[in-house]
């Protein structure tokens, strides 16, 4: 299991004091709001503050006073320790944690591989067969019966999956 998650990508330095604009990478950016420190290139910033706005978060963090020492840190990913995380509610799992997931029905025949997790309303994933082929589906409580990140295995429906999985070459 991935020790740390990413929540933000750093696009660039917002004003003169050391703010920066970030692009929050999960699903509630009100989320930056309660964070206490993050990990930049393996090293650690307390967060001064934090600003949701419709298309970005502005974060402030601890050492970082100007434009300069922000624009150092453009294009860096923003992470978070496992335990930082919020809690997940029952039928919640992190991205993280999906990707590689190997994907196998009731009857233990070897489906693909989770290899992309793209978050929507209803998330979809991307895995890849044993033959090459591009898997589609949407992430549905119908077609799961059982999700073992400890294993790294999701158990489906069969017939569930083969009615709403897309098969590309």
């Amino acid at each position: 299991m991935n020790e740390t998650f990413k929540i933000g990508l750093i696009t660039k330095p917002h004003g003169i004091k050391g703010e920066m604009r970030v692009t929050p990478l999960t699903d509630d950016p009100a989320r930056f709001k309660r964070l206490k420190k993050v990990i930049i290139k393996d090293r650690i910033y307390g967060v001064c503050g934090a600003r949701v706005a419709p298309d970005a978060v502005y974060l402030s963090l601890t050492g970082i006073t100007d434009r300069n020492a922000a624009e150092i840190l453009r294009g860096e990913f923003l992470l978070i320790a496992r335990e930082d995380a919020i809690p997940l509610e029952e039928y919640s799992y992190f991205i993280a944690d999906i990707i590689g997931c190997k994907i196998v029905t009731e009857n233990g025949e070897y489906l693909g591989e989770v290899r992309e997790v793209t978050s929507a309303k209803t998330d979809y994933f991307t895995a890849v067969s044993a033959d090459g082929k591009i898997l589609r589906f949407p992430f549905l409580k119908d077609m799961l019966i059982k999700v073992d990140i400890a294993a790294k295995t999701i158990t489906v429906k069969e017939k569930r999956f083969k009615e709403i999985c897309v098969y590309e070459n």
